[in-house]
């Protein structure tokens, strides 16, 4: 069963927002790298819509849309995959 973490970078998603600014529409890795730019303001209204259900931590069903913990985890993720490359 596949989680968040291991979602590939080219798994086309959408960054939304709740307070409706213009969304980045793009692979998971440009999502990410625009949220972890974000203020944490920005960060806590930010989500990832994607094309292709995942399952997450705690649910029985695959979703749709990843929260703020989530994407955060993948930032970590993507920082840790940088830091080897260099």
């Amino acid at each position: 069963m596949a989680s968040v973490a291991d979602i590939a970078w080219d798994h086309p998603a959408t960054l939304i927002d709740l307070d409706g600014k213009t969304p980045i529409i793009g692979t998971i890795r440009e999502c990410v790298m625009h949220f972890a730019l974000f203020k944490p303001f920005a960060k806590a209204q930010a989500r990832i819509l994607l094309t292709r259900p995942v399952f997450r931590e705690g649910r029985k069903t695959r979703t749709w849309l990843l929260d703020p913990p989530e994407i955060e985890q993948l930032v970590v993720r993507m920082e840790a995959e940088n830091a080897t490359l260099n």
